[in-house]
């Protein structure tokens, strides 16, 4: 029986293990244009976008023009 997150056995004592969630599989295969792709490549995005503008404040330079003056 549980109850609050809590396992209890016949006796009514507190089960010392852990309640395990339930397993979910998703066994779809997901190719293409789809809602995980998009959100994962705006994210990317995202971060490469910060990633330059920071790198840009530190420097002083773009990152075009910092790998030109090298």
């Amino acid at each position: 029986m549980t109850t609050n997150g809590y396992t209890t056995e016949e006796g009514g004592r507190l089960n010392n293990f852990a309640v395990e969630p339930k397993v979910y599989v998703d066994d779809s295969q997901q190719f293409g244009f789809n809602e995980y792709a998009e959100k994962l490549n705006g994210r990317l995005a995202m971060l490469g976008f910060v990633s330059a503008v920071l790198f840009e404040a530190a420097t002083g330079h773009g990152i075009v023009t910092w790998l030109t003056s090298l």
